[in-house]
């Protein structure tokens, strides 16, 4: 493995949350189950926009929690939180946005913008 090849599987590993020996176990695992499809098709594009999906509802979610909370501090409630809460949401936002482009740059064959 070169350091390019070494590099693409850290950074996967990392966006699965999961260490370089699970990730590849994991997908050692998947490619054994379907050996028809290669290793750079183990999450399917189907997949990945459902996890896409899923994520842009839970953000739906949040917004209406964001308007809640924007009711209440209105009605002069505290919200001591706030800031490090709102913070965490935008990663979240961005984190999504960034695998939308990575999976689309993909999908033409290209590296992320």
């Amino acid at each position: 493995m070169n350091d390019a090849e070494f590099k693409r599987l850290t950074d996967a590993a990392a966006q699965c949350q999961m260490t370089n020996a699970a990730f590849l176990a994991y997908a050692v695992d998947k490619a054994a189950r379907d050996l028809t499809r290669t290793t750079a098709e183990i999450a399917t594009e189907r997949e990945v926009l459902d996890e896409i999906f899923a994520a842009r509802r839970h953000l739906g979610r949040i917004h209406g929690l964001f308007n809640q909370i924007a009711k209440a501090l209105n009605s002069g409630a505290d919200a001591p939180h706030l800031d490090a809460t709102a913070q965490a949401v935008l990663g979240a936002a961005r984190l999504m946005e960034d695998a939308a482009d990575a999976l689309l740059a993909h999908r033409d064959g290209g590296a992320p913008a």
